[in-house]
């Protein structure tokens, strides 16, 4: 699929109306769906918990909290990409913040152009998360089947008396004679002795 294709979640938080209806018309239905609004962090809080967002806008400050803790959160914990919009005159200190938690921010007032910009280094950024996240998840299932072997092994060693090299024999070759994963014997070996 490529970058044009993509269809991105969006979560806008501004307690303007005006600010919410200005982004909603820069963001095409066909790049951006869905699209939530809400109006404070615990809202938005709440939003997250049900969903994950790709994009997420926070108009800066809240009713409830000035957002820049949100928007770190929302970037520590995945392959969100937070735009922050902050008043001209604390643009650098919140910018100086937020930088290496990779959030964008853009001071107010910003012109139709920049935000535009915006959305397209937040896509590219999304897209180069993805990218990653498609790495780290064959990784992590590597690690996974280590583990799994590596527990009945020690189960084999433990129930059958084995020795560790016998114990990754039978292993390596229950998995070969059944045409199966190694993980799959190592599953089966955990469920019986477990």
């Amino acid at each position: 699929m490529g970058l044009q294709e993509r269809v991105y979640s969006v979560l806008i938080v501004s307690a303007s109306e005006k600010f919410c209806d200005s982004l909603l018309s820069l963001l095409s239905e066909a790049v951006c769906s869905p699209v939530l609004t809400v109006s404070d962090v615990g809202a938005a809080e709440r939003a997250r918990s049900e969903r994950d967002f790709d994009l997420i806008f926070i108009n800066s400050p809240l009713p409830d909290d000035a957002g820049i803790r949100f928007a770190v959160d929302c970037c520590r914990q995945g392959g969100t990409v937070v735009l922050l919009f902050a008043a001209a005159a604390l643009y650098d200190s919140i910018q100086s913040r937020v930088k290496k938690h990779g959030v964008f921010v853009l001071p107010r007032p910003v012109p139709r152009e920049a935000i535009l910009r915006g959305l397209n280094w937040m896509t590219a950024a999304r897209e180069r998360l993805r990218s990653y996240e498609k790495k780290v998840q064959p990784v992590e299932e590597k690690m996974e089947e280590i583990r799994l072997v590596n527990r009945a092994k020690w189960l084999l060693i433990s129930e059958l008396k084995m020795s560790e090299p016998d114990a990754h024999h039978y292993i390596t070759h229950q998995a070969m004679d059944r045409c199966c994963a190694k993980r799959a014997v190592a599953e089966e070996i955990i469920k019986l002795y477990s």
